[in-house]
């Protein structure tokens, strides 16, 4: 395992996403604990060091199942990170009622990594409130020992995160966005390390692999990546790709299986970044790509929680995405229609409540109402 240096710190250059831990009957709201605790295991004794779980991962039960297996270990032998849900702005005057029960969930007097979750368009403004007292409250906890750096993780556009700083950057010491080459120009990623970089903010990585997306390749895709480096994976490809950028000291990974994360360490036991030509080559050729591609859906399932209906919203976008990719066919209209009708697109009353809790900031009742005019169901 590689490591990097962070202020006094010394971390793991992969870190465990607990937003993707496996689950049981594709439930996402029911983690299987024994898998999740053998893969928490294996990752700790493998030199894995750095824990990321929030308030909403699986609907608040990942940071019960973080508690569960980390404290078995001396606290002082690894890193633990969570975050304040202000994705949802009924939290935003909650601050000192949610620190508190996240401390009691995992099971630790303090968190060595804190961030204010998600900072984008829809909330930037009840975060910067200062009748909400989030700051305020986050700098007390960490004069009282039981934060030990604050940072904060975003999904907004450029503008978001200048004024984000502008207002909290001195007391900033960590940003963790989503980068990968899928999104270097596709979410504007260039731009933000490079705003990162000039203030001196060290970057934590999020969705290196989008989601799973980046796991797998295209055939052209493929072939480039094995004319220039053979013997590396095509997941490997999206690792060396983040260990290319300048000013990035954590790589975040959500690791549902052992296969994942045995496949990931192998890979983090190497600094491999890609040369200038490699790297040029790869976002070449996947912003063609991207041209044709549907939409950036991650499964992250925030909206789900939003959904007065229940819509299953990322496998319906993943079905879309599948319509729409492959021309047709028949396998999204066989899957859609054998759901329940009132899990269907059909079903979407268009309230944009899923919307405003999207990282990706993804037209979803408009996706919804497409998909049920195409299928017609």
């Amino acid at each position: 395992m590689i490591y990097k240096t962070f202020q006094s710190e010394t971390l793991s250059g992969l870190g465990l996403g607990m937003m993707r831990l496996p689950v049981v009957g594709g439930d996402d709201n029911v983690v299987d604990e024994a898998a999740a605790e053998q893969i928490v295991d294996l990752a700790y004794k493998s030199g894995i060091n750095y824990f990321d779980t929030a308030w909403g991962y699986h609907n608040g039960n990942s940071e019960l199942v973080a508690g569960k297996c980390l404290s078995k270990y001396p606290r002082e032998s690894y890193h633990l990170a969570t975050k304040f849900p202000g994705y949802d702005p009924d939290n935003m005057g909650k601050v000192e009622e949610i620190f508190e029960r996240q401390l009691e969930k995992c099971q630790t007097p303090y968190f060595n990594f804190y961030l204010f979750h998600n900072v984008y368009e829809g909330n930037i403004d009840g975060y910067l409130d200062p009748k909400n007292g989030i700051m305020d409250y986050l700098l007390k906890q960490k004069e009282n020992g039981r934060i030990k750096h604050l940072g904060f993780s975003t999904h907004g556009s450029i503008d978001v995160i200048r004024r984000f700083l502008a207002a909290y950057g001195a007391h900033m010491e960590f940003c963790q966005i989503q980068l990968n080459y899928m999104d270097w120009h596709f979410q504007n990623c260039q731009e933000k390390v490079a705003l990162l970089n000039e203030a001196n903010i060290p970057i934590w990585v999020m969705e290196p692999i989008r989601g799973g997306k980046l796991a797998s390749a295209s055939e052209g895709m493929t072939e480039l990546m094995q004319s220039m480096r053979p013997q590396e994976t095509v997941p490997g490809w999206a690792f060396r790709f983040v260990q290319s950028i300048p000013g990035v000291t954590m790589v975040l990974s959500g690791m549902s299986s052992l296969e994942q994360l045995k496949e990931n360490m192998a890979t983090f036991e190497t600094n491999e970044p890609l040369n200038r030509e490699e790297f040029d080559a790869l976002v070449k050729r996947i912003d063609e790509e991207v041209k044709q591609a549907g939409l950036p859906c991650t499964a992250c399932h925030y909206c789900t929680s939003h959904c007065p209906q229940g819509l299953p919203i990322p496998e319906l976008i993943a079905l879309l995405n599948e319509h729409k990719s492959t021309h047709s066919g028949f396998i999204a209209p066989m899957a859609v229609a054998s759901m329940p009708p009132e899990k269907r697109p059909s079903n979407c009353i268009g309230c944009r409540s899923c919307e405003q809790v999207c990282p990706q900031q993804i037209k979803i009742s408009e996706a919804m109402a497409e998909f049920s005019g195409l299928l017609g169901l």
